[in-house]
């Protein structure tokens, strides 16, 4: 048998070892091309040099930059391939912090493109016991913040997220990292302000946004995430000047690196400043634009943009394609809340107040920001049906969170929901300041559309009151807005209150009725209303003008009234009524 040539054996294994080597090295220059093509934006150059440097070999950190390139290029399918094949590279390679940061990331993709929130908490699961006996790394800040932001927008805890947010401010400042510091400062502030602690959270945004000012943050990803918090805590407490100032800012950033999906997200932000400023037509170029974009790339997440341009169009009076808007957002918070409020808007108080009751228990008591919304529907609802208590401790609730935010749009919302019940409950005089304070802060804060439906009611009060000149002017200044505005429903309730007040100023209200339901014979406020008109012999019609309602509602509250009295007619309910000392 022929002895292997020794010298041939070592001349090929040179040569096996040079050509590797030169392959490794043409490798490795594509990735550090790919590297600079993302640094500067560039995610198409960027994709291209990564699969340069996979034609050659399977690297994970290739793979992990071509992830990263095509989740800005809005791939779905390549983002997921390259991840989830670079998660597998590094695990085998017991590279622990890699895999772990690429959990982290397919923990975000699994939320942002396919809505699986389940799938996302397993990643985040895993990424937590790899990096379990880790040394402190960016890692584990990375980990923190994505698993932060899942419990303040998922799981609706804001202090496990601010608890969260600390640990990765800490590991931030231990790393030497800037980027991770401030962004943890700023989901530290958002969830600061949904608890509640406005002032606290207020001031860490301030230190949030001189960093960001400063240039301290250097990776764009974070630095947008930062300003997207801010926006969003703003929105919360509808602090809109300085939301106003972070969406150009982010805007201008987005479009200067390309940073599309962010672009979108913050669009839908800018949407609800420009919807709330009275620049409707602007809301709606924003809010078309950014569902279309996420639509075509990151579908779980349109249920905000589509729940926004729902809440427009029902502000608009256009109830029929709210409702469609917000049926195709799903299960989103928004969607629900606006489907509650066109209840409101069609007069299906018991609807109404079913909804938003069932809104607000979705909402932990914590996220007390988050719950204003909700609770000033509930007001309208049960004060409008009677339940005096009920709606008092809705109140009692908003005006605590008003008290906390100290902005103006809450502030007067809060006004506006005390002189809602106080006119209800016939305290015209109460009513009178508060909604005199509702529009004041409204006005303050720049929102037409708030401001005149304030006015609406000041000028139904100050009809009781006797005060025809001034519930005049307010009527005609709240057509005025809301003409403009294009506001069909509230135009056209606005315009009855005005008739109403010229024709008969001091029957806006009818007089006090008992409080308590028992010593109403049962019957709610309005039902007991309606009684009134009709023992004056007014038709459903004639009511319905008065009461600023539906000719069908009036139907409904009369054969409401006649089944509790358990009579056959109008003029037996009346009877009945003066029998039993409720007229």
């Amino acid at each position: 048998m022929r002895k292997p040539n020794v010298l041939f054996l070592c001349t090929v294994g040179a040569v096996t070892a040079n050509y590797n080597a030169a392959v490794s090295e043409t490798s490795l220059r594509h990735i550090d091309a790919g590297q600079t093509a993302l640094a500067r934006g560039d995610w198409e150059q960027a994709r291209q040099s990564f699969d340069a440097a996979l034609s050659i070999e399977q690297r994970p950190e290739a793979l992990e930059g071509l992830g990263l390139a095509a989740w800005w290029l809005d791939l779905a399918d390549v983002v997921f391939d390259a991840r989830e094949r670079a998660y597998r590279i590094y695990h085998d390679q017991n590279n622990r912090p890699a895999a772990a940061r690429v959990a982290v990331w397919l923990a975000w993709d699994s939320s942002a493109f396919r809505g699986e929130h389940a799938i996302a908490t397993g990643w985040l699961q895993r990424a937590r016991r790899l990096l379990d006996d880790q040394p402190p790394a960016a890692e584990h800040a990375w980990l923190a913040l994505r698993s932060g932001v899942s419990a303040l927008l998922h799981d609706g805890s804001p202090e496990h997220a601010a608890a969260l947010a600390t640990k990765a401010v800490g590991i931030g400042e231990t790393i030497g990292s800037s980027d991770h510091t401030v962004a943890g400062r700023a989901l530290h502030g958002y969830a600061e302000i949904t608890a509640g602690r406005v002032t606290e959270g207020l001031r860490t945004l301030d230190e949030v946004s001189a960093s960001v000012l400063a240039g301290e943050v250097k990776d764009y990803v974070l630095t947008a995430l930062a300003c997207c918090y801010l926006i969003a805590a703003c929105d919360r407490i509808r602090d809109y000047d300085r939301a106003t100032q972070w969406c150009d800012r982010l805007k201008e950033s987005c479009r200067k690196w390309g940073l599309r999906p962010l672009f979108a997200v913050c669009r839908t932000q800018y949407a609800s400043v420009c919807m709330w400023r009275g620049a409707w037509d602007e809301a709606e170029r924003e809010l078309s634009a950014a569902t279309d974009e996420l639509a075509a790339c990151r579908p779980a997440m349109t249920g905000e943009g589509l729940a926004r341009l729902g809440e427009l169009r029902r502000r608009q009076g256009k109830l029929d394609e709210a409702v469609a808007l917000f049926d195709r957002a799903g299960a989103h918070p928004m969607a629900s809340l606006g489907r509650a409020l066109v209840a409101f808007d069609r007069e299906d108080l018991k609807t109404a107040a079913e909804l938003a009751d069932r809104y607000l228990r979705k909402l932990p008591l914590q996220n007390r920001t988050e719950r204003a919304a909700g609770l000033e529907l509930l007001i309208r609802a049960q004060i409008e049906l009677g339940n005096h208590v009920d709606a008092m401790k809705a109140l009692e609730e908003l005006r605590d969170i008003a008290a906390r935010a100290q902005t103006d749009p809450l502030r007067g919302s809060a006004s506006l929901a005390a002189g809602v019940v106080a006119a209800r409950s016939h305290d015209a005089e109460s009513a009178r300041r508060h909604l005199e304070d509702a529009v004041d802060l409204f006005q303050k804060g720049g929102a037409p559309f708030e401001t005149a439906r304030s006015r609406v009611e000041l000028a139904r009060v100050l009809g009781v009151l006797g005060r025809v000149d001034a519930a005049v002017q307010e009527s005609q200044r709240a057509i005025g807005e809301l003409a403009q505005l294009h506001a069909d429903l509230e135009l056209a309730r606005a315009r009855n209150v005005l008739a109403a007040v010229q024709t008969s100023p001091a029957a806006q209200l009818p007089p006090p009725a008992p409080r308590r339901r028992e010593e109403r014979g049962g019957l709610t406020v309005r039902e007991l209303e309606v009684l009134r008109l009709v023992s004056i012999g007014l038709s459903n019609h004639a009511i319905a003008e008065r009461l600023f309602i539906s000719e069908h509602t009036v139907h409904r509250h009369v054969a409401n009234t006649l089944s509790k009295l358990d009579v056959p007619s109008r003029s037996a309910a009346v009877g009945q009524a003066v029998r039993r000392g409720l007229l």
